[in-house]
């Protein structure tokens, strides 16, 4: 056995003599300081967001009777049907908010998205407007949305809708843009060959080849919406939201968790629907 292992090392040996040795990176010493470079800003920008922002993990631990104090009061939940009744219509209308948000924005979005592609805009000055449109709309909170047409129609989920459609149109036409830019562009060479004009090629190539990724981006947004809404509603732009906002401002907690478990059903239904929805697609 050793004189087998002895021969089959000295044969390796014979046959990898020739070959040279790896030759070490140039670029290896300059890697590693870089990384040392940036590891030390994020450490010092971390020190700098914990002391602007007062993070104390022991102010949690002194404050763990008040919490526990708050989630005692609300136990157990409030079950009578008048309140049940309530959060089922809230949870609906935060569902109505989250659905409408969604897809009314879909044609809006779909247009940004085309013209903020550039594989699909026409020339580049329509491009920067299309991409500071859609900067602007995801820029602003969906909050800021329902406060400003809050004190336009008034209290209530229209508001809530008009916020969601305005935020949900920059965030959905981002995703598409991208989405259209990442596409195999041989259909659309295609048909430009073909003498198609650019919006032939969006509909019949660009379009239908990225669907199943705009359907999928579509149900995640729908998915971040709904929870949204909920949001919203404590702004005054309807739904269940609004109906937590008041339970805690009259010190009914034990309302406040009825309804917050009635948005946690809702919330997992939409979310195992979704899922169900684009196993479907695939």
């Amino acid at each position: 056995m050793t004189d087998t292992l002895a021969r089959e090392r000295s044969e390796y040996s014979k046959r990898t003599q020739h070959l040279l040795p790896v030759p070490r990176d140039p670029r290896a010493p300059y890697r590693a300081g870089s990384w040392s470079v940036i590891i030390a800003v994020l450490l010092v920008l971390h020190l700098l967001a914990f002391q602007a922002t007062d993070f104390k993990p022991d102010a949690l631990i002194t404050g763990a009777r008040g919490m526990f104090n708050f989630m005692s009061e609300a136990f157990p939940p409030d079950l009578s049907p008048d309140v049940l009744q309530k959060g089922i219509e809230g949870a609906l209308t935060t569902l109505w908010i989250g659905l409408l948000g969604t897809t009314v924005s879909v044609p809006f979005a779909l247009l940004l998205a085309v013209l903020g592609a550039r594989t699909t805009t026409p020339n580049g000055f329509v491009y920067q407007i299309a991409r500071g449109i859609l900067s602007f709309f995801r820029a602003v909170p969906d909050i800021v949305f329902a406060l400003i047409f809050v004190t336009a129609v008034g209290l209530g989920p229209f508001a809530g809708v008009l916020a969601l459609i305005c935020h949900n149109t920059g965030v959905m036409g981002k995703l598409w843009s991208e989405a259209m830019e990442d596409i195999d562009p041989g259909p659309e060479q295609a048909l430009r060959t073909a003498g198609a004009s650019r919006w032939q090629v969006v509909a019949n190539a660009t379009i239908p080849t990225v669907l199943p990724q705009l359907t999928g981006l579509l149900l995640y947004r729908f998915d971040v919406n709904v929870r949204s809404s909920l949001v919203l509603g404590l702004v005054g732009a309807g739904g269940i939201g609004l109906l937590i906002n008041k339970s805690i401002k009259t010190f009914q907690f034990d309302e406040m968790l009825t309804y917050l478990i009635i948005i946690l059903i809702v919330i997992v239904a939409v979310d195992l629907a979704s899922a169900w929805i684009r196993k479907r697609l695939q």
